[in-house]
């Protein structure tokens, strides 16, 4: 039982992290970052959402907002959007559902059983939302960097290039981190569902061996057939 509580704190932590990290990743406006520092005098960042630029003297930051979401934008742009949301509202829902099935937490208490149904929900959950942070996250970070090594091949220098940035980053850890907890809750809990059968069924068998013990010892002081005489001794004792 102490294993299955551990694993279950650990399983959370990297849940709560990896959907920080996913929502950040979503939300920040670093997935491409200007590769050539030591001529540029600011630092130029995309986003999925604006694109931002920063002085390197004085700190200032000005950011530009892409165009609605209707307009036309490139497919990388708007798949890695759709799965980077996706991801995040995948995970958003597991770690709520791991919350409800901590064993430290009082929901259910009397029902060990759904407890844990609720933790291998929580886990197949998470497993499942590290798929599209992890591929949105990857195929971003391809596209960036064979896009530059295009460039550099052919010797085209077009002002700026990029390299992937810390954003991406982000989402790449918190796939994995989806994909860590997932496993725990998933695989691990598995193998630790015996601990709590095996503890209510024992509790269970106890209670129905005691009823007819109890029933038993009560039954032997009674008598099945009472005497004549036995019948006027209890009137009397009554009376």
């Amino acid at each position: 039982a102490g294993m299955r509580y551990f694993l279950q704190y650990v399983a959370c932590f990297f849940a709560f992290f990896s959907t920080g990290f996913l929502i950040a990743s979503t939300w920040t406006d670093c997935w491409m970052v200007n590769a050539d520092d030591s001529l540029e005098v600011s630092i130029k960042c995309r986003g999925l959402w604006w694109e931002c630029v920063t002085n390197v003297f004085d700190g200032i930051q000005t950011c530009d907002e892409y165009d609605s979401i209707f307009a036309e934008h490139p497919v990388k742009l708007v798949l890695t959007r759709a799965m980077m949301i996706t991801a995040d509202i995948l995970a958003g829902f597991g770690f709520v559902f791991l919350l409800l099935g901590l064993d430290c937490v009082k929901f259910l208490l009397d029902e060990p059983h759904t407890k844990l149904r609720i933790c291998l929900v929580s886990g197949v959950t998470l497993l499942i939302a590290g798929i599209p942070g992890i591929t949105g996250s990857l195929w971003y970070a391809i596209d960036v960097y064979v896009e530059r090594s295009s460039l550099v091949f052919h010797n085209v220098f077009l002002g700026i290039q990029y390299k992937f940035g810390w954003s991406c980053w982000l989402g790449m850890a918190g796939s994995l981190g989806c994909f860590l907890s997932g496993a725990l809750l998933t695989c691990c809990m598995y193998l630790f569902r015996g601990t709590n059968s095996g503890r209510l069924h024992s509790a269970q068998s106890l209670r129905k061996d005691y009823s007819p013990a109890g029933t038993i010892v009560t039954n032997v002081h009674l008598p099945s057939s009472q005497t004549a005489t036995a019948k006027m001794y209890a009137m009397d004792t009554r009376v």
